[in-house]
């Protein structure tokens, strides 16, 4: 399992330890990733993702599921995350 976040694609980052003396060692910045279940209103289901913090406190603040897949980049998701993404957009182009 990778160290990456399904909807916003943020990984590992790597940088330096450094003391009081000023020596520099090598070390990885992992990303805060949690399991949770999110609820999608179009489709009506919930969905199982592995995610950073900051990217469940961004769909909190975008209004839900749906409204952060309309606005997510193709490019930063997973590949499960893009089929749930054209499921909503197919949902939504029917209601309309």
């Amino acid at each position: 399992m990778s160290r990456r976040c399904d909807l916003t694609g943020k990984g590992p980052m790597s940088g330096n330890n450094v003391s009081h003396a000023k020596n520099h060692t090598r070390r990885r910045f992992l990303p805060n990733l949690q399991d949770v279940t999110l609820m999608s209103d179009t489709l009506g289901r919930s969905f199982k993702f592995r995610i950073s913090n900051a990217a469940l406190r961004t769909v909190d603040h975008r209004g839900g599921l749906d409204a952060f897949m309309k606005k997510a980049k193709d490019a930063e998701l997973s590949p499960e995350a893009l089929k749930v993404k054209k499921d909503i957009a197919k949902a939504t182009a029917a209601t309309a």
